[in-house]
């Protein structure tokens, strides 16, 4: 049973994982900050029984709420996702090597795409990524540099410009596996989709 309360994650991520993973029920988030606002997996573990784990440099801030929060179980690493051994963690929570979900979500871009290369070049898979890359506030193009990179490996442009309160402040771009079969679709026409 699919369930999703459309105001839980940042920008309907979850919707799109829940859509593009077909029955891999797998994640991994790069970037777990609050356990529950603006969540990008809240949904996915708690409402549908997901299985992944997180990883989340800012201990300081974010674990007291992890700690004591009544429906987060699946774990949580305090670590730098930049040098972060990605197939250890699956291994250690029973995981496939192939995951239906990659949140990538951490600040600045340079960072996230830094993350991004660490993880898929460990050797684990997808169904679907959603890429953040903070265009509105980077130097650096990253939507593009990010793009070439995933698109490079296999990947396909799924939803574009994807944005949160603001449609001209693109914060994302998302991405399937080439197995998968999602047509492409501006963020503006994945919305429209949800609400039919």
């Amino acid at each position: 049973m699919v369930i999703i309360n459309r105001d839980r994650s940042q920008a309907y991520q979850d919707e799109f994982a829940l859509r593009a993973c077909g029955d891999n029920y797998t994640y991994v988030e790069i970037g777990g900050a609050h356990p529950d606002q603006n969540s990008n997996t809240f949904q996915l573990e708690v409402n549908n029984f997901w299985r992944g784990f997180s990883v989340e440099l800012n201990e300081a801030n974010y674990r007291q709420m992890w700690e004591t929060d009544l429906y987060r179980k699946n774990k949580i690493y305090w670590a730098n996702a930049i040098d972060f051994d990605y197939v250890a963690a699956a291994k250690e929570n029973d995981l496939p090597m192939h995951m239906g979900y990659l949140s990538l979500d951490i600040d600045p871009a340079p960072q996230t795409f830094a993350a991004t290369k660490r993880v898929l070049e460990q050797g684990l898979t997808f169904n679907c990524i959603t890429f953040e890359h903070d265009l509105y506030c980077s130097t650096e193009d990253y939507n593009v540099i990010g793009t070439k990179y995933l698109t490079d490996l296999g990947y396909k442009i799924a939803v574009t410009d994807v944005y949160d309160d603001h449609p001209h402040v693109h914060i994302e771009t998302w991405f399937v596996a080439p197995h998968i079969d999602f047509p492409r679709m501006t963020f503006d026409e994945f919305k429209a989709s949800i609400a039919k």
